[in-house]
């Protein structure tokens, strides 16, 4: 079995004064246990790296890179993956509604994944289980 690993995950994985930090821990550290495939998309890692930067400086930064981005199996974007975000992005037309979330969506039925570490509601309005 594999889950699709989220930036809003990761984001209050990583930053210990979020509201849902420890229930964002003991969850990781049981899908690390359970050694499932965790999934992630390069632009995934492009917005957790930036984000983390800009809201928790460099050392949480590194923190990803050491301790977190080894563990998962990284989907880089091909350019048909990218259109396929990009006009579901368009096509449901809301602001709120992420590029990068797009392509999560896409990558997640292409590979037959129905399940996200994520914190983001757009993953249950498009149908997907939350761990």
């Amino acid at each position: 079995m594999a889950t699709f690993v989220d930036t809003s995950a990761l984001l209050t994985l990583l930053n210990r004064s979020e509201t849902n930090h420890q229930a964002a821990l003991n969850a990781w550290e049981r899908l690390v246990d359970s050694r499932e495939v965790l999934i992630t998309s390069s632009f995934v890692l492009v917005e957790t790296y930036a984000l983390l930067q800009s809201r928790l400086g460099l050392e949480a930064v590194r923190t990803m890179h050491e301790e977190i981005t080894p563990l998962l199996d990284v989907q880089w974007v091909d350019q048909a993956t990218f259109a396929a975000g990009a006009s579901g992005l368009l096509l449901a037309a809301r602001r709120q509604l992420s590029l990068v979330d797009c392509v999560s969506f896409v990558l997640m039925r292409t590979l037959g994944i129905d399940t996200a570490f994520a914190w983001d509601r757009h993953f249950t309005d498009q149908g997907f289980a939350l761990v």
